[in-house]
């Protein structure tokens, strides 16, 4: 490749913002050849260095070819996942096995090992930050579960391995997005649309129209998908849908699409490469690098969650048969229960989603978010100006009390064909402090809410306020960091378990009338949100909370287990598993042919593996944080800063327990959580 066409390629553009309305797939393959190439004889270099080992002539040199990696691979896979094209997605897997290959030989290169070994041992470590004394003893143990202790031939298989998985996990969630992609319902008679809303009636109709059709077109995605099985009075409808969202890559769909062999394959790669590090599961090995001590500790925790949701769980179901009869359900499904449901919440406590809806625009609720972040920590956030990949994406400044610029974030809210399902945080630009100058942290915040329709704006459902709320929590705590080293700055080094907290702590807002009530304007009147109808919404927050932590509960429980005592090998297969569990622990039991594993893509493809357990735990630790704002005062700016101080700021640069005892001034307890959950 020659050194014009490489100045030229965007991916490889480290001085700015990402240039992306300039990266095609072409440009890919050249750029992460080009830094892969960089990334080796640099460590070349640094292995043979034969100078005394310090922390600024090795530890800052791998960050810095870290670094420009990352900043450069997080452009490809966030266009993978939002703008997702065949020659995009060749381009990623192509260079996603390179970079496995190559992670794979930086964790077992003996050479590193050695010389952060030495930098621990050294007198000098005392002298040394804590977060650079974090950042070593991170590598030293990373190392360890890399491989880089193993004999040679346990070397090779264990890279083999982490190149297969990787492989496979791309695969797994291609077939769910690919299966969700083809999936389309049309429907001709309008007798069988009784009670959907007009909104996602005329989405559908655009969207039968902009396919050549005449009538509504539904499909997976959940903007389509939920609120059919919300509010449509058609069973038959309700039930085709259901059916098609629960069997995604299947058997029951097209061969090339079934996930099942994959899964299978998966956890027989992932005990093996555990037993090659010394571990009996992979759950153990998982649990290495998180807050819990043990699964089985992960185990009890569940277990003493279920047994005081459970109660609470099968009276919400009792209820809910009862009032599915009376609505002529007399054998209540697995696609009856979010319509029966929503109906029974309609009855007690006189209010719909839909009612509630129209009280949150777009706009209204953006700027109340950002209010809240302005009076808690005392910053400004302003729309500002960025090249993005798709024309619905924006991009916005964070600015501290003196107007410098600390942080930056693009955001892209609608769902559409060729992105991925779900709602999350990436990181774009990572700060670190290298040669005097900070680098400003860039966030990509990404969810997938229905897009305007005609001149409306784009309206969200308080769930989905929860979920805008939810993921600037992740944002924040990326963008807040005050740590100057990159491998513990912002998210980077947090606990798994732990990396949920500053999200699930941000969604406590959206219960609080103070804040509610500033980001509220119907879309037709104008008015703010009447205090009755929020008074309502807080009554019934904890509608089916039982049902709902019971779920949660179950797919925990399924993940661990699958993870531990599980075998792989014998004649047990993931389904059998998660059917023992449901019969432990589900109150709701979805159909025989329910075939949730095989799109359960945070455990097997998005870094849940044996740590989906760590939403409730992250739970406990965000109700009991928010706690001291209910005590202070929710917008109270002194708590607030106690918390960007002692939690935001510090990222990873110390454990995840010592920065919440230092803000609470205490251990976590499970009290909150039961009490915000009704449960107490």
């Amino acid at each position: 490749m020659s050194e014009e066409l490489l100045a030229h390629n965007p991916l490889l553009h480290f001085s700015g913002l990402p240039k992306f309305e300039q990266v095609q797939a072409e440009h890919v393959t050249p750029a992460m050849d080009h830094l892969l190439n960089q990334a080796r004889a640099s460590i070349a270099a640094l292995a043979e260095n034969k100078d005394p080992v310090s922390w600024d002539n090795f530890a800052v040199k791998l960050e810095d070819m870290e670094e420009k990696l990352a900043r450069a691979w997080s452009q490809v896979g966030h266009m993978n996942a939002v703008v997702n094209n065949p020659a995009l997605r060749t381009a990623y897997n192509d260079n996603l096995s390179k970079l496995t290959d190559f992670y794979a030989d930086l964790g077992q290169d003996e050479r590193l090992y050695a010389k952060f070994r030495s930098l621990r041992a050294d007198k000098a470590f005392a002298n040394l930050t804590p977060a650079q004394q974090k950042i070593i003893e991170n590598e030293l143990r990373d190392f360890r579960l890399g491989g880089a202790e193993l004999a040679p031939a346990q070397k090779i298989r264990f890279k083999a391995i982490q190149e297969e998985l990787s492989k496979l996990s791309s695969k797994f969630e291609e077939n769910v997005l690919d299966n969700t992609n083809d999936y389309t319902l049309l429907v001709d008679d309008v007798s069988r649309l009784s009670g959907i809303p007009a909104d996602v009636l005329a989405t559908a109709q655009a969207a039968a129209t902009d396919a050549g059709k005449s009538g509504h077109q539904f499909s997976l995605h959940f903007p389509s998908y939920l609120p059919v099985l919300q509010y449509a009075d058609n069973r038959e409808l309700r039930e085709t849908l259901y059916r098609a969202y629960a069997t995604r890559a299947s058997e029951f769909g097209k061969a090339e699409w079934d996930n099942t062999p994959i899964i299978a394959q998966i956890l027989k790669l992932r005990l093996e490469a555990a037993k090659l590090l010394g571990f009996a599961n992979y759950a153990e090995l998982s649990v290495a690098t998180k807050m819990a001590e043990s699964p089985q500790q992960v185990e009890e925790f569940l277990q003493a969650l279920s047994q005081k949701a459970k109660p609470y769980a099968l009276k919400d179901k009792q209820e809910l048969e009862a009032y599915a009869k009376k609505l002529g359900i007399a054998d209540m499904q697995a696609w009856d229960i979010a319509y029966a449901s929503e109906k029974l919440r309609e009855e007690k406590y006189a209010f719909s989603d839909l009612e509630v809806k129209q009280y949150f625009p777009e706009d209204k609720v953006l700027s109340g978010l950002f209010k809240v972040v302005e009076s808690l920590f005392a910053v400004k956030v302003v729309k500002s100006q960025a090249s993005v990949w798709h024309d619905t994406a924006s991009f916005y400044d964070i600015n501290d009390g003196q107007g410098q610029l600390i942080g930056q974030f693009y955001l892209d809210l609608y769902a559409r064909n060729n992105k991925r399902g779900g709602a999350w945080m990436d990181e774009a630009i990572t700060r670190r402090k290298a040669l005097g100058q900070v680098t400003t942290p860039v966030a990509f915040l990404t969810c997938n809410f229905s897009a305007p329709v005609g001149d409306k704006p784009a309206l969200f459902t308080h769930d989905e306020v929860l979920t805008m709320f939810h993921e600037f929590g992740h944002g924040l705590h990326h963008m807040l960091t005050k740590v100057d080293d990159y491998s513990v700055s912002g998210i980077k080094g947090v606990e798994w378990d732990a990396v949920e907290l500053p999200s699930q702590f941000m969604e406590n807002f959206c219960w609080e009338w103070e804040v509610l009530r500033h980001m509220t304007a119907h879309v037709d009147s104008g008015a703010q949100l009447p205090r009755a109808l929020f008074d309502k919404m807080v009554a019934a927050k904890n509608f089916q909370a039982g049902m709902q932590t019971m779920r949660q509960i179950e797919f925990s429980l399924f993940d661990i287990r699958l993870h531990g005592a599980f075998d792989p090998h014998g004649n047990q297969s993931a389904l059998d598993l998660i059917a023992q569990v449901r019969d432990e622990v589900a109150v709701v039991r979805p159909p025989e042919w329910n075939r949730f594993p095989n799109n359960f893509t945070h455990i097997f493809s998005g870094g849940y593996a044996a740590g989906y357990y760590s939403y409730k735990w992250a739970e406990v630790l965000s109700a009991d944080a928010y706690s001291m704002f209910e005590e202070n005062g929710v917008l109270c700016p002194e708590t607030g800063q106690r918390y960007w101080q002692e939690i935001l700021a510090q990222g990873g640069a110390r454990p995840a327990l010592d920065s919440f005892t230092a803000f609470r001034g205490r251990a976590p307890n499970i009290d909150a959580l039961l009490r915000h959950n009704g449960m107490n």
